[in-house]
């Protein structure tokens, strides 16, 4: 064969190809084109629905959920908003005490111990309306969840597990614990 009958051959082969795949092509349309019963579109719809009625329940209980959620964090956000301020005041408040302890003859310093008497009471007022309370410690039983045990001594006297001494007093937010009480307890 010469070259030119072998180009004519391929187009040949090519042209029937191309028909065969045109011909094919047409029948997959003419399938596709069957419609669907009314029975088959009514179910595909009622599929949907379902689908469409379980996300939205799902969406509603999401935001549900997250309304919950987002309420008690302000909630707790609300009720501990003094927690900051008042583990910065608590030091403050011990330093104040430890100087009112402090015993003088001095009219002048006895002046002076007098107005941080008055401060002294003041700042444990707004604590107090803050809802600070000093943990009581002192002649109670040890309790771990709002005590610190820094030390044991042996006692006449004292039953076990008491305290004995307070050694830097505690206090609570509400029902938070914002320090605990350092004591020391009877062996």
């Amino acid at each position: 064969m010469s070259k030119e009958e072998n180009k004519e051959v391929k187009e040949e082969v090519k042209e029937e190809v191309a028909e065969e795949v045109t011909e094919e092509t047409t029948e997959d349309v003419v399938e596709e084109k069957k419609e669907p019963s009314s029975d088959e579109i009514i179910e595909g719809l009622k599929a949907e629905l379902d689908k469409a009625k379980n996300d939205v329940a799902r969406a509603y209980a999401d935001t549900e959920n997250m309304k919950k959620r987002l309420q008690k964090d302000a909630d707790a956000t609300r009720k501990y908003r003094f927690q900051q301020p008042a583990t910065e005041i608590l030091p403050i408040l011990d330093s104040m005490e430890m100087a009112l302890k402090v015993q003088t003859e001095d009219e002048t310093i006895k002046n002076y111990v007098k107005g941080f008497e008055m401060i002294h009471k003041q700042l444990k007022g707004v604590l107090e309306k803050e809802g600070v309370q000093e943990i009581d410690a002192t002649d109670k039983p040890f309790d771990h969840n709002t005590m610190q045990a820094l030390m044991q001594e042996k006692k006449e006297g004292v039953e076990s597990g008491m305290v004995i001494e307070v050694l830097q007093k505690g206090y609570m937010l509400k029902d938070r614990i914002l320090r605990p009480a350092l004591v020391k307890v009877s062996e």
